[in-house]
C-alpha cells in the first residue's frame, strides 16, 4: 500500500520529461500549462506504456488473477475498517472489471451486506463527467458505454464519499495511469466535495512516474498486489 502523507506530495510537481529526458531543460515542464510538444511526448509515452501494461495483464492465468483480486479485496476491507470504521452508511463507488482489472464484485456484495451504499460510475454523456448509480446484488445490470454492465437509468444517482479507481499504471506520487479517456479525472474535477480516492491495481504496474500533467489528480491511497 502506498499511503504517504498527502501534504508531503507537492501539488503539480513533475519528474523529468519522457523520451529525451536527459536532453531537455528541467524548465520544459510547466506546472501551470501544457506545452504542446511536452503533451505530445507524454501522450506517446503513455500510449506505449499503457499498451505494454495491458498486455502484461493478459498473461495472468485465471487462478492468479483470482488470488490477486482476493488480496486486493482484503486490502480494501482493511483500509475501510481502519479509516472509516467499516464505512457503513457511506457511499462507495466501485467498478465492474474489464480488460483484466481486479475483480472486486464479491467485495461489493460483502460491503453492501455490511451497510455500505455501493455505487457504480458510468458514462451518461460522452466527454462529460461520469455519473454514479446505486448498485445492489439484486440490480439488473444493462450494457453501458464500451459494453460495460452498469445499473439501469432508474437506479438512484449518488455522490461517492469513497471512490475505488482501477489502475493501468501508478507511481510513487500516487498518480494514476488510466485508459486515456480522462473521464475519471474530469469527474473528480467537477465534484465540489472530493471523495477519498483509492487506486486499486497490480504491483508490477508501478512506474517511476506517469509524467503528471495539470489535469491529473493524485489518489489518496494506492492498493496494489503482486502479479510477478
Amino acid at each position: 500500500m502506498n499511503d504517504d502523507n498527502k501534504e508531503d506530495t507537492p501539488k503539480g510537481s513533475y519528474a523529468s520529461p519522457p523520451c529525451l529526458a536527459h536532453e531537455i531543460d528541467p524548465a520544459y515542464f510547466d506546472p501551470l500549462a501544457v506545452d504542446p510538444v511536452q503533451w505530445r511526448d507524454v501522450t506517446r509515452w503513455r500510449k506505449a506504456t499503457r499498451a505494454q501494461l495491458l498486455a502484461d495483464r493478459k498473461s495472468l492465468g485465471v487462478a492468479r488473477h483470482g488470488a490477486i483480486s482476493s488480496m486486493l479485496a482484503a486490502q480494501v476491507e482493511e483500509l475501510l475498517r481502519d479509516r472509516f470504521d467499516g464505512a457503513a452508511g457511506m457511499v462507495l463507488s466501485a467498478f465492474w472489471p474489464i480488460k483484466g482489472e481486479p475483480d472486486l464484485r464479491s467485495l461489493m456484495t460483502r460491503l453492501h451486506d455490511a451497510g455500505v451504499v455501493v455505487a457504480m460510475p458510468l458514462v451518461e454523456v460522452k466527454a462529460a463527467p461520469l455519473v454514479f448509480r446505486r448498485w445492489t446484488p439484486e440490480t439488473k445490470m444493462i450494457r453501458g458505454d464500451w459494453n460495460i454492465p452498469v445499473p439501469p437509468p432508474d437506479a438512484m444517482q449518488l455522490l461517492p464519499d469513497i471512490a475505488l479507481a482501477p489502475l493501468v499504471g501508478w507511481d510513487n506520487e500516487r498518480y494514476r495511469l488510466g485508459y486515456g479517456g480522462g473521464y475519471f479525472d474530469r469527474t473528480l474535477a467537477a465534484l465540489k466535495q472530493q471523495p477519498f480516492k483509492i487506486g486499486v491495481g497490480y504491483q508490477n504496474a508501478k512506474l517511476p512516474t506517469i509524467y503528471p500533467q495539470p489535469h491529473d489528480i493524485a489518489m489518496d491511497v494506492i492498493l496494489a498486489a503482486g502479479n510477478d
